[in-house]
């Protein structure tokens, strides 16, 4: 696997590091051992799947809170996200900074997001799934966000939005 560190502090983008034969090609898309020699989360308690049905779906902008902050590896499976994170760690050099990403089913790369980085995408295509890894059980009560318009961070969505749950819509200005 290949580690590419992104804008935001402990982020990586993570490509496969593709083996080919005539057959196609072999790769690993996770290893423990090379994810603790990077000194990331190597453990996942929980794996989830979010499917989309329309182009230009909003989910997020989501994290949980101490002491259930989550960690998570990020892969789109089928179709295509424009992959959203904010760093909302108050000690972090790039707090409410941002970083966007590709991930499809073609490009087959993941994201790597630490605990206190809040994670949203939009759906590029109809028909996507993202699968989520989780290092944390999820917890209800734990569970924030930041609104896909907020005003002191400033995401730019590439499409017109099609979908978003009222829970997105409705929360809270974020006070810096």
């Amino acid at each position: 696997m290949l580690f590419k560190q992104l804008a935001l502090p402990e982020t990586y983008l993570i490509e496969i590091e593709r083996h080919n034969d005539e057959r196609g090609f072999f790769g690993r898309s996770f290893c423990e051992d090379e994810f603790e020699s990077m000194g990331l989360v190597n453990r996942f308690a929980q794996s989830n799947i979010s499917f989309n049905e329309l182009r230009g779906t909003v989910r997020g902008m989501h994290f949980s809170v101490a002491p259930h902050s989550e960690t998570k590896l990020v892969r789109c499976t089928a179709g295509a996200i424009h992959d959203v994170l904010i760093d909302l760690r108050r000690q972090s050099p790039a707090y409410l900074g941002t970083v966007s990403i590709e991930l499809s089913a073609g490009n087959r790369h993941a994201l790597y997001v630490p605990a206190g980085v809040a994670h949203g995408f939009q759906t590029l295509a109809d028909q996507t799934e993202v699968l989520y890894m989780i290092d944390q059980r999820f917890v209800p009560e734990a569970a924030r966000g930041v609104r896909w318009n907020d005003p002191s961070v400033r995401v730019e969505w590439p499409l017109a939005i099609s979908k978003i749950s009222r829970k997105d819509l409705e929360f809270p200005d974020w006070t810096p």
